[in-house]
């Protein structure tokens, strides 16, 4: 679509790992349960069809990986309750969204997916938890996979493993032509 010669494009939402563990569970803050409400607000701004959302994905012997040995957590063990969604998260995306499981931070088939549908002056948002490990991961690979393309964090919709954590991803995520709203 162009207006006035300006090139206007679709808008994505990437919902990054909005799951019980990281919100109240065996991995949840204080901070993550304050960002439900401005998540959902945000879920709320975007059509059904371009919202994309992460589950980090475990199984029960998470303990045993290379992730498990440094963060001895066992958490979003696929079928369990820290598993599924934040049930405001569930209710505020209706049933919308494509789903990626990743057992890792970054999703490589969230990227190359994005990559095939972006076209010029579209624009992908991301939100979700947490900002220091799966969201500036989640980032950096979908500007690594659409470099022209314009990617946006909205730092009020996310929080990390500690603020502190927060902040230097959101510095990170600056540094690397990623815009902070």
């Amino acid at each position: 679509m162009k207006k006035r010669g300006v090139v206007i494009g679709m808008k994505y939402l990437v919902v990054v790992d909005m799951q019980k563990d990281f919100v109240d569970g065996s991995l949840g803050t204080d901070e993550a349960v304050k960002i439900l409400p401005v998540v959902c607000d945000k879920i709320k701004e975007y059509e059904g069809e371009n919202i994309f959302v992460t589950l980090d994905t475990h199984y029960e012997n998470y303990l045993e990986t290379a992730e498990g040995k440094k963060l001895p957590v066992s958490h979003c063990i696929k079928g369990t309750d820290g598993w599924a969604l934040d049930e405001n998260i569930r209710l505020a995306l209706d049933g919308n969204g494509k789903y990626y499981e990743k057992n890792t931070f970054g999703s490589v088939k969230l990227a190359e997916d994005l990559s095939r549908l972006l076209k010029d002056g579209d624009t992908v948002e991301l939100c979700g938890l947490c900002t220091d490990i799966c969201v500036v991961s989640n980032a950096l690979m979908i500007k690594a996979f659409s470099p022209q393309t314009q990617i946006m964090v909205d730092e009020k919709c996310c929080a990390g493993v500690t603020p502190q954590a927060h902040q230097a991803a959101i510095s990170t995520m600056r540094s690397c032509q990623i815009d902070i709203v």
